[in-house]
């Protein structure tokens, strides 16, 4: 498969992306959204293939103690690739050497991210503002 990794934003892609979102079941991302986060995210990780974004990640950090990953996708047509795995590897090269690395995975993606070698926190905590989330993720 021959599939370009881009760290950069290209409005170009953002119906591609958008598809990305929807293909997993994210479907209350809008474009105007995706964009937002997008633009406001420190690091991005495309994963490109005929043209189109089948895949991306992102992150948030401070650059020096602390980064979260955020929105690890692929569309599920190229599951069981190892694209996933090429994101959150590009992601932890772009955030570099920080004290701490967060995540918080999605319903039935923890083993692919004890994968990645992140560890299930002692401490961690969440606030929800959604009930749905709040009751999906926290005990």
């Amino acid at each position: 498969m021959d599939i370009q990794l881009v760290n950069t934003y290209n409005k170009n892609y953002l119906d591609s992306i958008y598809e990305t979102y929807q293909s997993v079941g994210w479907l209350n991302h809008s474009k105007d959204n995706i964009e937002h986060i997008l633009k406001n995210s420190t690091y991005i990780t495309f994963i490109i293939f005929n043209n189109e974004v089948i895949a991306l990640g992102r992150a948030l950090s401070d650059g020096y103690f602390n980064a979260a990953i955020y929105d690890v996708i692929v569309n599920p047509l190229y599951q069981k690739c190892e694209i996933g795995s090429r994101i959150v590897n590009d992601l932890l090269k772009q955030i570099g050497d920080v004290s701490c690395v967060h995540l918080i995975s999605t319903t039935g993606n923890m083993n692919f991210y004890n994968n990645q070698g992140f560890k299930k926190l002692k401490t961690g905590m969440a606030i929800y503002k959604s009930e749905k989330l709040q009751i999906e993720y926290t005990e």
